[in-house]
């Protein structure tokens, strides 16, 4: 796979040598001076890296309020895909991810050459692919689309025109159903929202029995059959913040409990449990890779560090901006995966 993440060099620094009495918090808001820098966390990022940050939102909202600063360094927390679409729409930006390994299932299931493939065996399709993809990827596309405006997007589609969807194969069949087009389907899935229960969200159902259940599309279909509200990340937590009601069983990563907790504090969020109940795997393992030391550790070494080779670069740029142009309004906070 084409590679975008540059590691620190042999003289970086490395958790051992961070002074355990040092005010990370105290030094990372020194950095971001000294930088010239902006930091950005995800919804699904930890509580405190989530506080620290000047921005909190989706992929690509925070990708194009990035490149609305006159910041000179992009420190996002998040992961790989994100950092990358920074770095696609701020090419002159330093963008910086504080864990190297912080990828994504999705892009994982969908790597560059098998879409190549993909894309040659139906050279008649339209290629419309979730920005949960790697650069490459994005690269070979022809829109890319988020999940709250694919709906929109595909309207605008002539329905004589078949459409590929990639990776996500849960997302595909709810758009399929929403807009009545048939599309043919990556088999990729997220690892969080394949994990979901459906037998446990019911049974939590039962103990809170006035609950409304919000979920993500990435969600397969017996989980989003239970929700009360289907939606991006962003339109999630704008439901479980204005919605009637006390209790909110959350389908999605719990990382988007916290913006909840601190908008809405008189309600309660229940995060929806994987199918051993209490296990730990409705969290993003590559989100939760990212900690306030790996924060410090990337301002401090300038890296790992995202560079894309200008000709993928431009590439990519193609299909977002497609999105842009067909979007019906302009792309808020709401508008990302």
């Amino acid at each position: 796979m084409y590679q975008t993440i540059v590691a620190a060099g042999e003289q970086a620094i490395g958790e051992r040598d961070i002074d355990p009495v040092l005010d990370l918090e105290a030094e990372i808001g020194r950095l971001r001076e000294e930088l010239n820098a902006v930091i950005l966390a995800h919804y699904y990022q930890d509580g405190e890296i989530q506080d620290l940050a000047d921005f909190v939102g989706d992929s690509l909202d925070l990708s194009r309020r990035a490149a609305a600063t006159d910041a000179e360094v992009i420190v996002f927390c998040g992961v790989r895909f994100m950092a990358e679409v920074a770095k696609i729409l701020s090419p002159s930006k330093t963008v910086l991810l504080p864990d190297a390994e912080a990828g994504c299932s999705l892009e994982e299931s969908c790597q560059p050459e098998p879409f190549r493939r993909f894309r040659e065996q139906h050279p008649d399709h339209l290629a419309l692919t979730y920005i949960n993809c790697s650069a490459e990827v994005k690269a070979l596309s022809d829109i890319i689309v988020t999940s709250s405006n694919a709906a929109a997007i595909i309207a605008r589609i002539p329905e004589d025109r078949p459409i590929l969807f990639a990776p996500d194969h849960h997302l595909g069949r709810y758009l399929m159903r929403q807009s009545g087009r048939e599309m043919t389907l990556w088999p990729g899935t997220c690892i969080v929202h394949e994990q979901f229960s459906e037998r446990e969200i019911v049974k939590l159902k039962v103990r809170y029995p006035e609950a409304k259940v919000a979920a993500h599309p990435e969600c397969p279909d017996s989980i989003l059959a239970l929700a009360d509200h289907i939606g991006s990340t962003r339109s999630i937590l704008d439901f479980a913040i204005t919605a009637e009601g006390r209790d909110f069983i959350i389908a999605t990563e719990p990382g988007i409990i916290h913006q909840m907790k601190k908008r809405a504090p008189h309600k309660r969020f229940i995060p929806a449990p994987g199918a051993e109940g209490e296990c730990a795997c409705n969290i993003c393992p590559f989100m939760a890779l990212n900690t306030l030391e790996k924060l410090y550790l990337c301002m401090v070494n300038m890296a790992p560090r995202v560079e894309i080779a200008e000709p993928v670069r431009v590439a990519a740029l193609k299909p977002l901006q497609r999105m842009l142009e067909m979007s019906l309004t302009v792309p808020t906070a709401a508008a990302a995966e």
